[in-house]
């Protein structure tokens, strides 16, 4: 089989001259030259390897995106939200899935790095951890300083512009929302605790019980891992350990959605017996029954956004993007009686 260098050496060319003819490079070339090539390439039966060609367009239009894990509703919305910005922009996205796990991220920033992408998107919650946190700043560094752009979506401590989601607000109004209703005996289910995310939406949830002269014992708060089974899990904890409660604020949907199965099977209902929040309103919220009262945050409006914060020219600062949350109230809550 007939290779590039072989086409080059027939043409009388350079293999990169070659490879500029045949890949359709605007870059300028005599109509003989082009010709030379051409011939080449059918004389020799030359058939260019299509690989090869995708991952050198790839380098020029490529933007690279961490996520925790793009089957997650939350990252589903967001990613959603890059790809319109991105695929409006002619751009190419490359998803990567780390798991939470830190050392996996640190890995594909090298890669992504080694690929010369245009920009490198970091779509999830920082972490409590100093160590992973320098180290990944070191990479992100190295990476801005040959003209890479970074873009992270939650709270981090990292070099770039932020699209920041109101993870604290959103944690007070779903306090508001329980406690504002007379519930003195609520149960939280938290995400892991080495996220940033997990850490704000708690504080939040901590300063409503302040406001109405409430307290969230340490007993009553589980932690999870932001997932349907998990939350499901937690669920059963918090009943087993407190049978008295009145309500249970999950820090996201999906385990909210555990939650409730857990209450169907125990015959609990909801929301005469037992109200129920939400966070980040995915679109399973409006169709679980009875549909979830949740926080909402505009997921696939900050992926977007943190797109086309990548994708704009570097700032003298760093940006810093403020992304809303509003309580959806639906049927799973309702003051206590």
């Amino acid at each position: 089989m007939a290779t590039l260098a072989d086409v080059a050496r027939r043409a009388g060319v350079s293999p990169a001259t070659a490879s500029r003819i045949i890949s359709g490079s605007t870059k300028l070339v005599t109509d003989e030259l082009r010709e030379r090539v051409l011939r080449a390439v059918d004389e020799l039966q030359y058939v260019p390897n299509a690989h090869a060609q995708f991952l050198a367009r790839a380098q020029r239009t490529a933007v690279g995106v961490i996520v925790h894990d793009v089957s997650d509703p939350y990252f589903a919305e967001i990613t959603r939200g890059l790809q319109q910005v991105a695929t409006a922009n002619g751009r190419l996205v490359i998803i990567c899935n780390s798991y939470r796990d830190p050392s996996r991220e640190l890995e594909y920033v090298e890669l992504l790095r080694a690929q010369q992408v245009a920009a490198i998107i970091l779509a999830g919650s920082g972490y409590h951890d100093p160590a992973f946190t320098k180290a990944l700043t070191g990479k992100l560094g190295a990476y801005t300083r040959t003209g890479g752009r970074v873009s992270v979506i939650g709270r981090h401590e990292l070099p770039g512009d932020a699209v920041m989601p109101a993870n604290a607000d959103g944690g007070h109004l779903a306090g508001v929302e329980v406690f504002g209703g007379g519930h003195r005996k609520v149960g939280v289910i938290a995400g892991p605790k080495v996220l940033t995310t997990t850490t704000d939406r708690l504080a939040g949830l901590r300063r409503a019980a302040r406001q109405y002269g409430r307290t969230l014992p340490q007993r009553r708060i589980v932690f999870a891992d932001f997932d349907r089974d998990s939350g499901a899990a937690a669920t059963r904890q918090l009943l087993d350990d407190s049978p008295d409660l009145t309500a249970i604020v999950a820090l996201n949907d999906s385990m909210a959605v555990g939650t409730l199965s857990v209450l169907r099977e125990r015959g609990i209902a909801v929301p005469s017996q037992m109200s129920v929040v939400g966070f980040d309103d995915m679109p399973i919220a409006r169709d679980v029954t009875p549909a979830l009262t949740t926080v909402r945050l505009p997921l696939t409006e900050m992926g977007a956004r943190a797109m086309t914060l990548a994708l704009e020219d570097r700032a003298r600062t760093p940006r810093v993007e403020p992304a809303p949350a509003t309580l959806v109230h639906r049927e799973s809550s309702a003051p206590l009686t």
